[in-house]
């Protein structure tokens, strides 16, 4: 498998979905997602900060969808984005992942032949 992860040049899925996930997942409770990056939707699950609205974006994310992203709390983010795979990862398709990209006008990630995920350029409308 390649070691560039076709979410380095995407984005799509933090711009997309609703993240949520239960509040165990924050710092305050003993997990690792800074408190102040979420907000509360139930007694038990929180939200990350502008995901939460008719066009989401979270917070954490950095760069422009599609051209070139990164997560600001990479290594604390919550178990949902975690749990969270581009398809193909590990021989895995993800229609979630496809649904996030072609919102963005972007291609689905191409099913591997050779054991490689690549990620196709944005698709050019006329």
């Amino acid at each position: 498998m390649s070691d560039v992860s076709p979410c380095l040049n995407c984005g799509a899925c933090c711009s997309h979905f609703r993240v949520s996930f239960f509040w165990g997942d924050c710092e305050s409770a003993g997990g690792t997602v800074p408190d102040d990056l979420v907000s509360s939707i139930s007694p038990s699950r929180v939200a990350m900060l502008g995901t939460d609205c008719k066009s989401p974006r979270c917070t954490a994310l950095q760069g422009e969808v599609g051209m070139g992203t990164r997560c600001s709390i990479y290594e604390k983010r919550s178990s949902t984005c975690r749990e969270f795979e581009a398809s193909w990862t590990d021989g895995v398709h993800n229609p979630d992942c496809d649904a996030a990209r072609a919102a963005f006008g972007l291609l689905p990630v191409e099913r591997p032949d050779n054991g490689e995920v690549t990620s196709p350029l944005v698709v050019a409308y006329a």
